[in-house]
């Protein structure tokens, strides 16, 4: 038994010393976003497993009706302007306005000579969106039929959509604007505003019903692995001179 748990103990140390000059040349931040990224892959599989089980839909169900009025599920919780504030707000997940902001920051990278960081960025919004609609296909999950939904929705309901493409795209095109910014108050607010807009087209899925909640969260984690691993990827082309440098010097 001893002998066995030295030779582990001995595995690891050479796996260790063979890892860390690698580990060594990469940078704090990029070796968080690892970090995370590897948290939010893990939570989306754990999760996924937890819905293709059924032991979410308690939870989903009792919070899509603690949204609506008791008496009457078609009438949300609070007054007409917070009803019609959900719909405006989960427009900005939606394929049109999506759609919209990146060629707006397209052209602005563009006008930057930033012209690989722009196909880049288009690539990983393009890319985002085949595999939102791979795991709508894989999952297939029925959309909510507790309460009548207040927004047009046709697809299949995990991940959601509008949750996992709105993280994509926000925190994918904030990190590469906070990446052009002088100093790290702008980062920080860029970067903010892209993760608030996110939570509030999540949200708004939720109380229009035309999603669980475990939806929206598991097209959060989605989507926050794309946008990690494009910000990854987009560090390690900089570094091989394939992206400009500017554009993601952090």
């Amino acid at each position: 038994m001893q002998k066995s748990f030295r030779k582990l103990v001995s595995s690891g140390r050479r796996l260790v010393a063979r890892w860390a000059p690698w580990a060594e040349n990469i940078e704090p931040l990029a070796l968080i976003a690892m970090a995370v990224w590897t948290a939010s892959l893990w939570g989306f599989i754990e999760l996924a497993d937890e819905v293709l089980e059924g032991d979410t839909q308690a939870f989903d169900r009792w919070v899509l009706q603690m949204a609506r009025d008791a008496a009457n599920p078609a009438d949300p919780l609070g007054p007409a302007w917070v009803e019609e504030i959900g719909r405006d707000a989960t427009a900005l997940g939606g394929a049109a306005w999506l759609t919209f902001t990146t060629v707006v920051i397209a052209v602005y990278l563009w006008l930057m000579d930033k012209v690989h960081m722009m196909w880049f960025m288009l690539t990983a919004t393009i890319s985002g969106l085949l595999v939102s609609t791979g795991l709508k296909e894989f999952f297939a999950r029925p959309r909510p039929d507790l309460v009548p939904h207040l927004s047009h929705a046709t697809s299949s309901s995990f991940p959601s959509g509008h949750s996992m493409l709105s993280a994509v795209v926000y925190l994918t095109l904030g990190s590469l604007l906070a990446a052009v910014m002088p100093n790290v108050k702008l980062k920080i607010y860029v970067l903010g505003v892209a993760v608030l807009l996110s939570i509030f087209v999540g949200i708004s899925r939720v109380y229009l019903g035309v999603h669980y909640p475990t939806d929206v969260l598991a097209g959060w984690l989605a989507g926050l692995v794309w946008a990690l691993l494009c910000w990854l990827a987009a560090r390690w082309l900089q570094r091989r001179g394939q992206v400009e440098s500017e554009a993601i010097k952090g």
